[in-house]
């Protein structure tokens, strides 16, 4: 959804606007997020979109919240956001525009896996500056704005508990790989093969992003299909705690593709920015 009432609101480059910035997404994110778990304890109904995904009241609602509170916090920053793009079509979105996924992992939420994320985030010229991601069900927050952090959640709490900084690791002699529970593929097979992978595990949503910046694994290559507002929230989280997210030749993980239905390509996510060419 585009919300752009008059010009964008100010928003500030210095370190300190990113870390308010990410700490305001990870209060509306902990809000829906609550929402989001109070219907998957209840448990709702499911339809499925024009192109066969399944939406959920908690998606609906959750995104409904959100905008309503970005509208309030940032008037006139344009927001694009996955139900309303599902419904009304993608906006065309300014240079600087915020990514909402009200529930990534709508699969993890229906097979009940707690696998789930809230995430929001903000773009400036192609890149995730700022953001957060909210695991409901297991009651973690990432944010990445002026550095990164992980923070204990509880149910309607709006202030993170245990707040701490994190950091990507240097890449081992044989790394830790993480990959799509939900969307193999034999692309992602050829290219782990090509790795020392040591250990493997799956993970659901954009929590892949967050394990690596949180220095629990190395690399997460994707190649079957993803959209903006699927990533961009993790890649805000990575990239503050020191990773890359680069596309299968090396260049730059972009945003702001709205002529392609902000739809993403493949890529890879790293830990370590030195591991791509160490690995090659």
């Amino acid at each position: 959804m585009s919300h752009n009432s008059g010009s964008q609101a100010s928003l500030s480059h210095d370190r300190r606007a990113l870390a308010d910035l990410a700490d305001l997404f990870a209060r509306i994110a902990i809000e829906a997020g609550a929402l989001v778990l109070d219907l998957y304890d209840r448990g709702c109904g499911v339809a499925r979109k024009a192109d066969a995904s399944p939406v959920t009241e908690a998606d609906t609602r959750a995104e409904t919240l959100i905008l309503e509170r970005l509208a309030r916090e940032l008037p006139g920053v344009a927001v694009v956001a996955e139900e309303t793009v599902a419904r009304a079509g993608a906006p065309r979105c300014p240079a600087r525009f915020i990514l909402v996924d009200p529930l990534d992992g709508t699969r993890e939420f229906l097979q009940r896996n707690d696998e789930f994320t809230v995430n929001i985030a903000l773009i400036e010229d192609g890149a995730p500056v700022a953001g957060a991601v909210v695991a409901p069900a297991a009651g973690r927050l990432w944010t990445g704005g002026d550095g990164a952090h992980m923070a204990s959640v509880g149910r309607c709490e709006g202030v993170p508990r245990e707040r701490r900084a994190i950091a990507c690791r240097p890449a081992p002699a044989a790394l830790t790989a993480l990959a799509s529970r939900s969307h193999g593929d034999e692309r992602t097979e050829a290219f782990l093969a090509r790795l020392p992978i040591a250990a493997r595990a799956g993970a659901g949503s954009s929590l892949k992003f967050c394990r690596i910046a949180e220095a629990a694994a190395d690399v997460y290559p994707r190649f079957t299909p993803t959209m903006e507002w699927d990533t961009a929230a993790g890649q805000a989280v990575l990239a503050a705690a020191g990773g890359v997210v680069l596309t299968p030749d090396g260049a730059p993980f972009r945003y702001g593709k709205c002529e392609e239905g902000y739809r993403n390509g493949p890529f890879v996510a790293w830990g370590d920015p030195a591991a791509p060419a160490r690995f090659r």
